[in-house]
């Protein structure tokens, strides 16, 4: 399965190693493991993989008694492992490195004797228990690793050719005319099947989505025993958001209330669950910036959010997996028919994924003002530009599920905000066109949207 995160990991290889580890961040179930053994097996003359999920007694009295002497601490590894050590040429993975915090922090003494290459791998890495007692090494570069976007999903399931078009039209603004149809059904599937690794190949292999709907399930059941296990004394509210975020994404404007959960809950109290489903890229969090003429972050009002699964396969799962045939009419209607309807918190969460996967923080604008209509508008997704300029650095995006939408919110916040904005963007399941200085862009165009930075 072809991932986008090779190329860093190569990247990492030739320009940073062996001065500094690369430790990579993502969600159980990712595919962190499997892309790092490929990667060992492939760029690295041997490799020896610590899996501190099912760690040895003996591996961990090596890390506890010899580290005060690599000679004997890689003699014994590589004994124990059966794998000759090549200086320069032996990658170490420290695979579930959360599981033994003490392995992680060793990784400032490994990386100054410069002989080998580390790469650690690891989920909830933030969370307190995961870094008590701790030094972060300096020594650490880090990245995520998201679930399939939409280019590594048609690569997955034999369509590249589909991703060439799709960039040469990006490239060109020409419309796809009768081949428009064919993406719009093979986005489908990725809504259905999601881009969680098993589910993607399960789909490629047997086309049965009853396999794809029970991988997915395994998925869903393993991040509910993760929060109960993991998120101490935020477990209970935790648990709560997660369990909530279906109903709430099919609100209009998507944004999570509390009060749902409690008429005396407040962000105050639920504010620490949010950031730890979010660390553990559980979800993902859009927060409302209130005034999109400076840096996003700056005017980020972090009491009012929305909260998206970080796989919109599994939000089809959460929301529906508890009523077989409301499950089945879902996935049909989504596969077979119109993305339309109550879809569009699938449409919304799926732009949301993608975005985040191109590495973007994920903004909104929303504002109601009773007094001036006006003033009252929400857009879904605000991007900051790569290149920022004196003046213009958002580019506006509104996600529309069906082909009849207004876009009274988009004109309101162009005509306010005009001299901030560089670019306007309305994704939709229409073909590409522009009009009145508005790209409207296919929904499975979203990864090749925009040249977007981290805000």
């Amino acid at each position: 399965m072809k991932r986008k995160i090779y190329e860093q990991l190569l990247r990492w290889k030739n320009e940073s190693a062996p001065e500094t580890a690369l430790l990579i961040e993502g969600a159980r179930r990712v595919g962190k493991s499997w892309i790092v053994e490929e990667f060992a097996k492939c760029e690295y003359r041997s490799f020896v993989l610590i899996d501190f999920n099912k760690v040895s007694k003996a591996v961990i009295d090596v890390f506890k008694n010899d580290l005060e002497d690599l000679d004997v601490f890689f003699r014994k590894l590589s004994e124990y492992y059966g794998v000759r050590l090549y200086e320069g040429e032996t990658l170490f993975v420290f695979d579930e490195v959360q599981e033994f915090p003490r392995a992680r922090a060793a990784i400032k003494y490994l990386v100054e004797d410069g002989r080998y290459h580390f790469i650690e791998t690891g989920s909830l890495m933030s969370i307190a228990e995961n870094v008590t007692g701790i030094v972060i090494p300096s020594e650490e570069d880090s990245i995520k690793m998201f679930p399939l976007d939409f280019e590594e999903f048609l690569w997955a399931t034999g369509r590249a050719d589909m991703v060439e078009t799709i960039k040469s039209h990006r490239r060109d603004l020409v419309p796809f005319g009768a081949v428009h149809r064919k993406m719009i059904e093979a986005f489908r599937e990725y809504l259905v099947v999601g881009g969680m690794p098993q589910a993607v190949s399960c789909w490629a292999e047997t086309h049965d989505l009853k396999k794809v709907e029970a991988a997915k399930k395994r998925i869903l059941k393993l991040y509910r025993n993760d929060i109960r296990k993991h998120a101490g004394r935020y477990a209970l509210k935790a648990e709560a958001v997660f369990d909530e975020i279906p109903a709430q994404l099919q609100e209009h404007d998507k944004k999570f209330r509390l009060a749902v959960i409690g008429a005396d809950a407040r962000m105050r109290e639920y504010g620490d669950a949010f950031l730890w489903l979010k660390d553990a890229m559980i979800v993902n969090v859009a927060y409302n910036s209130t005034e999109p003429t400076v840096g996003l972050k700056l005017s980020a009002e972090y009491s009012t959010l929305k909260c998206y699964m970080a796989d919109t396969g599994l939000l089809i799962s959460h929301a529906f997996g508890s009523n077989p045939k409301a499950l089945e009419e879902i996935v049909r209607r989504v596969m077979f028919d119109s993305i339309s309807i109550n879809e569009g918190m699938l449409i919304e969460n799926a732009v949301a994924q993608m975005l985040v996967s191109q590495g973007v923080e994920l903004f909104f604008y929303a504002r109601y003002d009773k007094k001036d209509a006006k003033n009252r508008m929400e857009i879904d997704f605000l991007l900051p530009d790569a290149q920022i300029t004196r003046k213009k650095h958002v580019s506006a995006v509104e996600v529309k599920s069906e082909n009849d939408y207004t876009m009274s919110s988009l004109d309101k916040f162009r005509r306010k905000f005009g001299q901030s904005i560089s670019a306007a963007y309305i994704v939709h399941p229409g073909d590409i066109r522009q009009k009145d200085g508005i790209l409207y862009m296919p929904i499975y165009m979203t990864p090749w949207l925009t040249g977007v930075s981290p805000a």
